[in-house]
């Protein structure tokens, strides 16, 4: 793992430290037996690390595909949802969710034969449609920055699979059985934009190798009663004990493997009874860790925000330089699933996120706070910027206005210097500045600015020759 044991112990025990001191009770996890617990319990919460995206990604799935047929941000194995508008408050299927593209997405299974994508002609509009394998690498992402705008057909293939694609079909071949597809299409917000990405999600096909060229029509889904459907999947992931979790992600990785560079970490996880292609052996793993494994294991996910290699810090906003393929970087994966599953390739977005202001406190819809940018100096990309509002758990915020985001298409007011004021706060900043005016809840939030096909020369984020503005309090 990047993040050393001794970088852990040190962050598990300010924070355990500090809980105590705050709450004046004991943290919930013991640090002093955690310390003595010895090798395998270290091996266990890389364990629970390594695999934290594909539990997750399979977690994802049985959510978004338990219905008959598609209904809203949910479809069947092998269908399209299609989102008709931008996901509001109530949305908690996918942490992060962004209100400047409407999704059309699936989950297929490749294991078995392939599945045909058919992207109609996109014209001059912005798209992509990544394809993350169940280790949430962005495998291939077809979309105008890559393959450009006119209609494309595309063979999305399993690890084993070998044979010929009819004339006019790409292969893109999937690490693991389970791909999910998640196609994301700009739209204005506007009822007649709307209609227009709405016809192109409608041309969008999906169909199995064996049924391509021929009448299809997909088979309804299965409804499992016993899947959750109303917890966030973060929080049922979260919840799980080490045995089930091992115990699931053992399954997963039969049909899922994981990369041949990862042979060294599997290797040194069998002391613990996790062996690729093998149930998982429970005798092998101590029930005293049942509990105690996730939550530090998922703490030493979190703390990638303060000590993660790829992470930057720019004037209160934090981004990860390195999203969308992780090679062996097994905590930054688990970090991107955490707080924003489906994260593209840097190419294609940066997530430049803020949890405390430019004094360093955390965000508090009490105040008002104020985003300054320079004459010339917006977000500078190809594709599109948008500033998104959250709440403490990286979910929409309910509001008046149902404005979850702003950007460029609010048509926002400047100053008369050129330079653009973003207002951020619980209230109206008054009619002359709603136009530039994001709303925010009544307690803590989270901001995140999206940048869609970042410039990769100057300026840019990329290079660091672009800086994010600092978020000040007003004084107002």
């Amino acid at each position: 793992m990047d993040l050393s044991r001794r970088k852990a112990i040190a962050g598990l025990s300010s924070s355990a430290a500090a809980l105590t001191l705050a709450t004046g009770a004991r943290a919930d996890f013991d640090i002093k037996r955690t310390l003595e617990a010895g090798e395998d319990f270290w091996l266990a919460t890389d364990a629970y690390i390594f695999g934290y995206p594909l539990v997750t990604m399979e977690m994802t799935r049985r959510v978004i595909s338990n219905v008959a047929a598609p209904e809203g941000s949910r479809a069947p194995m092998g269908q399209f949802a299609k989102l008709r508008e931008y996901p509001n408050a109530s949305f908690r299927d996918v942490t992060a969710p962004n209100a400047d593209t409407l999704y059309t997405m699936s989950f297929i299974d490749v294991g078995e034969e392939p599945w045909v994508l058919g992207i109609p002609d996109m014209g001059d509009r912005y798209y992509l449609f990544p394809m993350l394998n169940g280790w949430t690498d962005v495998f291939q992402v077809p979309g105008k920055r890559t393959t450009g705008g006119k209609a494309q057909s595309y063979a999305i293939t399993g690890p084993n699979w070998k044979g010929t694609l009819p004339t006019g079909v790409k292969e893109y071949k999937s690490q693991t059985s389970l791909v999910w597809i998640l196609g994301r299409i700009y739209c204005t917000g506007t009822a007649a934009d709307y209609d227009a990405v709405h016809k192109l999600q409608d041309q969008c096909t999906l169909v199995p190798l064996s049924s391509y060229g021929k009448p299809y029509t997909p088979p309804a889904g299965k409804v499992d009663p016993a899947v959750d459907m109303k917890t966030a999947v973060r929080a049922q992931v979260n919840a799980m004990d080490a045995v089930g979790y091992f115990t699931l992600l053992a399954q997963l990785m039969k049909r899922n493997p994981a990369y041949a560079a990862d042979a060294p970490e599997l290797a040194k996880f069998a002391q613990i009874g996790l062996v690729a292609g093998q149930d998982f052996d429970a005798s092998k793993f101590d029930p005293a860790f049942a509990n105690r494994v996730p939550s530090v294991a998922f703490d030493r996910i979190m703390l990638q925000f303060k000590v993660g290699k790829p992470v930057r810090n720019e004037n209160g906003f934090m981004y990860d330089s390195v999203t969308g393929i992780y090679g062996t970087d097994y905590l930054n994966r688990a970090f991107i699933t955490a707080i924003g599953l489906g994260a593209n390739r840097i190419q294609d977005a940066v997530y430049p996120t803020s949890l405390k202001d430019a004094d360093g406190r955390a965000y508090d819809g009490s105040n008002k706070y104020v985003m300054h940018f320079p004459k010339g100096q917006l977000p500078p990309v190809a594709g599109f910027w948008s500033l998104t509002m959250y709440d403490a758990d990286y979910f929409f915020v309910s509001n008046p206005i149902n404005r979850y985001s702003i950007s460029a298409r609010q048509n926002l007011k400047t100053n008369a210097d050129g330079s653009v004021d973003l207002y951020i706060q619980r209230d109206s900043p008054g009619a002359d500045k709603e136009s530039n005016w994001l709303p925010a809840p009544a307690g803590k939030f989270i901001l995140m600015l999206r940048m869609y096909w970042p410039n990769e020369k100057a300026p840019s984020i990329i290079d660091g020759t672009w800086k994010i503005p600092p978020v000040r309090k007003s004084q107002a």
